[in-house]
């Protein structure tokens, strides 16, 4: 493993965080097709893996020879380490998969191939081709192919040879795109006993290759699936005369034509067939090159149908009521009396929904503003503020364009609410706004007050029941008012005001934290309390890494709950033996980032959208929200205890060995995410 004596090299230490998601593919105690939808995310992360990260390392790699040589790590060591790693985690994928293909076979659950099919299964599968699939085909034959531009990143494609039995015609090749974009990969097949038969549309396609090619004057076909990936960075037009929008638009389109970095092939296939392929495509050796099996694009395996007993999936839980939010009642009257916290998804995101729609059609309401890092494909949120444009109300929106693979679905919702009268207000090239923040503005008893939404996570919907995160309701003024400021900010970054309570990125919010940090030193130097615990999805930026092992040398006990990549190593003597880490993969994404200091026994506490990165802390707009409700507090500190005593889905980062799972001392097994289920249930009946 590529480390330093100080940290671990960031690129292995996200591949450790994907090897927990395929673990959880493999933990027998998660129900079977719940792993296979963890091979899924599996194999979509490490896509946009490629796409980007190892994308980048292959430009650093191109670099002058003095510039490598300069690196503390060479991006080619780190390179072949990253491509042995995964290849590493391939074999434990292929293992995992055909240990759950068997486990699905005794569940009553079987996957068939185009050799398998009876008489009445095969013309269903006809049928279901010629009305469902031939809409989306659009073959194109290899002696026609010119670049490979014209093929779409990350889709698959079957590369077909086309022959004549009879000798009449020479053989030919054709290329076909899967269009699992449109259809279901997976097809449920008629079944004449208690077994439900799935059908992968890799080999529906394979089934009916005479539909599409048999008119001329072939009959043997032989179809090997292929999939490229491609370098995704964007890179930005500065052509002045263009609006911003008009410059990502461009920049996606140019994604479309990304150099290619990973090039995955049927091991099958002949190859006379691969070289072809490689020289139409221009691919070459270094482009990691690797032949695997029949089926890939493994991502598809997220939106696996529900079939079965309903044991094979995880029980569906009912999003808890929140005891301050009773149906039927204001919620502005609600936030008016204490401050809410709440926890998606094991509480509804529909509440901020209801939010909205109160203050659409409230008369006293004048005003909404929010930001956007990713929203739902078909937002309620966003057309609640469309709603609200039309009843009159000022409705302001920042909608970050900048979010890599949703700038499309956001350049889009720009138009949208332009055109239905929203303000939008300008992306900042350079930097990203990645606070989540919703602001409304009612006019009461002849003044303004402020109702403020600060959150961890994006206002979205879809992932807000599946990403744990959390929202804060408040009516503090000091606080909303702050809020305020931060959208004039947006508007005009350059003169920034001074945040008493809110911590601000990219002004204030590394030297905040690294004063409380420096209290906590000075406070454990003077032999009085001291401790720090940390939620982070990554934890990445040396220099605050460094001032953490400080703290630790000083005697500080600091807990770190980090999800993702972590560049910190922990338990080393004389450096870190006062940090433990640890990382949580379970049902739902952890994804809040909460911090809590202990103030000498007065602890403070800290929402924030911003993950302990450089470009967290230096090139994007951030908020760190501070919690002034002692029973939030109170709240809080339950749930992150709960999460720290964690011994089912808890694993040790950075530990030897990898990923090894924190073990139960006592004998009592605590899963995290359950627990706090259960605790928040009975506080919603309180």
């Amino acid at each position: 493993m590529i480390i330093n004596k100080r940290f671990v090299n960031r690129e292995i230490s996200w591949l450790h965080f994907n090897e927990r998601v395929l673990q959880e593919a493999m933990d027998e105690n998660n129900p079977i097709i719940e792993r296979l939808k963890f091979l899924g995310i599996y194999s979509n992360n490490r896509d946009e893996y490629f796409r980007v990260r190892v994308a980048t390392i292959k430009r650093m790699v191109l670099v002058d020879k003095k510039r490598e040589k300069s690196r503390k790590i060479p991006a080619t060591k780190v390179l072949k380490e990253i491509l042995e790693t995964v290849e590493e985690q391939e074999k434990k994928f292929n293992n995992t998969f055909e240990v759950i293909l068997r486990e699905l076979k005794k569940q009553k659950i079987e996957f068939l191939d185009e050799t398998e099919l009876n008489d009445s299964q095969g013309i269903f599968v006809q049928q279901f081709f010629k009305t469902e699939v031939v809409p989306h085909l659009f073959p194109i034959m290899l002696k026609n192919l010119e670049t490979s531009d014209a093929l779409q990143d990350n889709a698959i494609y079957l590369a077909v040879l086309l022959k004549d039995s009879k000798g009449y015609k020479d053989d030919d090749f054709a290329l076909v795109r899967v269009p699992s974009n449109m259809v279901s990969r997976f097809l449920i097949l008629p079944s004449e006993d208690d077994m439900n038969n799935v059908i992968m549309l890799d080999d529906v396609m394979r089934f009916c290759m005479s539909e599409i090619f048999a008119p001329f004057g072939f009959d043997c076909y032989q179809s090997f699936t292929i999939k490229f990936t491609r370098d995704a960075e964007l890179d930005i037009d500065n052509d002045i005369s263009k609006s911003f929008i008009e410059q990502m638009s461009d920049s996606i389109k140019k994604r479309k034509k990304g150099a290619p970095v990973r090039f995955v092939y049927d091991k099958d296939i002949p190859e006379v067939f691969l070289n072809k392929l490689l020289r139409k495509l221009n691919i070459t050796a270094s482009d990691n090159l690797r032949g695997g099996g029949k089926y890939h694009n493994f991502k598809d395996f997220m939106s696996f149908p529900k079939i079965g007993s309903k044991k094979l999936n995880y029980l569906k839980l009912k999003p808890l009521s929140h005891p301050a939010l009773l149906p039927g009642h204001s919620i502005f009257k609600a936030i008016r009396k204490k401050d809410i916290l709440l926890h998606f998804p094991f509480q509804s995101f529909q509440y901020i929904v209801d939010l909205l729609r109160e203050a659409s059609i409230d008369p006293k309401v004048r005003a909404i503003k929010m930001t956007f890092y990713r929203a739902a494909r078909d937002s309620n949120v966003i057309n609640a503020l469309i709603n609200a444009a039309r009843n009159g109300k000022n409705v302001t929106v920042f909608l970050e364009i900048q979010a890599r693979f949703d700038e499309k679905a956001n350049i889009y919702w720009t138009r949208k609410l332009r055109e239905e009268g929203v303000k939008i207000i300008k992306t900042l090239p350079g930097y990203k706004v990645h606070s989540k923040l919703l602001l409304i503005r009612r006019k009461e008893s002849g003044k303004n007050k402020y109702y403020a939404n600060l959150s961890t996570g994006n206002f979205n919907e879809s992932t807000a029941k599946v990403y744990a995160d959390d929202s804060l309701l408040t009516f503090d003024q000091s606080i909303a008012a702050e809020v305020n400021m931060l959208f004039h900010l947006f508007e005009m970054p350059y003169n920034p005001p001074k945040f008493k309570h809110l911590l601000v990125a990219p002004y204030q919010l590394r030297n905040s934290f690294n004063k409380l940090l420096n209290t906590e030193i000075r406070n454990a130097k003077q032999g009085k309390s001291a401790w720090v615990i940390i939620k982070l999805n990554n934890l990445v930026d040396t220099k605050i890494v460094n001032k953490l092992y400080q703290a630790s040398r000083a005697g500080v006990k600091i807990e770190i709950i980090c999800r993702g990549i972590c560049v910190l190593i922990p338990q080393v003597p004389g450096l870190s033996e006062n940090i433990f880490v640890t990382s949580i993969v379970d049902k739902y994404l952890e994804h809040s980032r909460i911090q809590i200091f202990s103030n000498n026994d007065n602890p403070l506490f800290y929402i924030s959208s911003a993950d302990w990165m450089v470009r967290n802390f230096d090139h994007r707009f951030e908020t760190a929200c501070p919690i002034y409700d002692d029973s939030l507090k109170k709240e809080i500190m339950d749930i992150i205890n709960i999460q720290l005593s964690d011994n089912v889905k808890a694993r040790l980062v950075n530990s030897t060995p990898i990923n090894d799972y924190v073990e139960a001392v006592d004998g009592d097994k605590v899963r995290s995410q359950f627990e706090t289920y259960s605790y928040l249930k009975i506080k919603s009946k309180s």
